[in-house]
């Protein structure tokens, strides 16, 4: 699209490529310092915000929502949860992060934190383009990077701008401008996947719940007190229509089953999807006037419900020194960006794959492997320090309560 004609320029110092819960918040945090920018993303507001995703927010980051000015309704419709609960050799062990930490975390899916957002953007006058295409992101070694892009009506569109950020998710267009020489990419993929569900049902348990048992792992998880959202281990190339409800309902069932006689409340399964995961790292986050922020730069396993609090955590670290850069620091502090970034990345893909092997049957594993995991299991929840080191990684560092 090199040639085509642009049928309008814009200026502003930031241009944002990805309008995910990144994106927008990076936008959010900048415009309330009077920093404007312009957010472009190929999907419709409407493709965004009817991808139903789970989301598990650690205190830090629901109280930036809300102090920030972006929404206060995640303490309306959100649940807190104080704790969590592990089943394991048929018994449950109920994890109280408050008492172990003196934090929580909240239940409030990625879907309402992105409509919260969106909502901000529009009532601030933010410029955000949904559903363009041809997407551009030119002249990244230079001072003066420009975006490219065509909007839904066809009409072409070039962005001028300090800096640029790719938030554009965990197929990013723009983690691949770094060359291929310069940059080291880390990653696992998994032997397994999670097979989820949406269920209208009562909830079955007031938190989360995390299963082991020797046929695979399961999470049980609410979305309403009417709809719940669940998940069981399965292998990641399995095929959705193998699964009628009969069969997702006694697999899930004989997951979480024990001696105190739970059973999950069932009802009419609504969505089925198959997730697989892996962890991933790009490294540099930084590559000229183009930064890296979230899913762009790094993945999780869903494991420890890091995803989307390592994107809001590297957009609140990037805002910041964004600020500093175009107030008179220079370019210099964004230097600053990557080492403080990656410190918690590592640490949340260190806790996302302990979470995960912890949990999960490796296909193979033997019967040594299955006692080896319940004996680690039990250090866990029998020690002080097993539960107070699992509370710690799961409700996120709060930067205000233990630095």
């Amino acid at each position: 699209m090199a040639d085509a004609i642009i049928d309008t320029v814009a200026s502003v110092p930031v241009a944002v490529i990805g309008a995910g819960p990144a994106g927008l918040m990076l936008a959010h945090l900048l415009g309330r310092a009077g920093v404007e920018t312009i957010v472009v993303d190929t999907r419709t507001r409407r493709e965004i915000e009817t991808t139903q995703r789970a989301g598990i927010l650690e205190a830090d980051a629901a109280r930036d929502l809300v102090e920030t000015g972006v929404s206060d309704r995640i303490l309306r419709e959100g649940h807190e949860h104080e704790g969590t609960e592990l089943r394991f050799g048929g018994r449950a062990h109920r994890l109280d992060f408050k008492e172990l930490v003196g934090e929580s975390v909240w239940l409030y899916p990625q879907t309402d934190v992105f409509i919260d957002l969106a909502d901000a953007r529009e009532r601030d006058g933010g410029t955000v383009r949904f559903g363009v295409s041809d997407t551009e992101v030119l002249d990244i070694t230079t001072d003066a990077p420009r975006v490219r892009y065509t909007a839904p009506d066809g009409s072409r569109h070039e962005i001028r701008a300090k800096y640029v950020v790719g938030a554009d998710g965990s197929r990013s267009m723009c983690r691949d401008l770094v060359p291929e020489d310069q940059r080291v990419r880390y990653g696992r993929e998994y032997p397994f996947a999670w097979f989820g569900i949406m269920a209208e049902a009562p909830m079955s348990a007031p938190e989360l719940v995390y299963a082991h048992s020797e046929h695979g792992f399961a999470l049980i998880s609410q979305r309403t007190r009417t709809v719940q959202r669940m998940y069981f281990q399965c292998s990641p190339d399995e095929s959705v229509d193998a699964w009628p409800d009969h069969r997702i309902w006694e697999t899930l069932q004989a997951r979480v089953a024990g001696e105190d006689g739970f059973r999950l409340k069932e009802g009419p399964i609504s969505e089925k999807t198959v997730l697989r995961f892996r962890s991933f790292v790009q490294e540099p986050m930084r590559w000229g006037s183009m930064l890296l922020a979230g899913d762009a730069a790094h993945t999780v396993p869903p494991t420890g419900a890091r995803g989307l609090n390592l994107a809001l955590h590297d957009v609140k670290v990037l805002s910041d020194v964004l600020l500093r850069a175009l107030g008179g620091a220079g370019e210099a502090v964004l230097d600053e960006y990557q080492p403080r970034a990656l410190q918690r990345v590592w640490r949340a893909q260190n806790f996302s794959y302990w979470m995960t092997q912890l949990l999960h049957t490796a296909p193979g594993g033997t019967p040594f492997d299955l006692r080896r995991q319940l004996g680690e299991l039990d250090n866990v929840v029998g020690t002080r320090a097993g539960r107070s080191y699992l509370a710690e990684q799961y409700t996120g560092w709060p930067a205000r309560s233990r630095g």
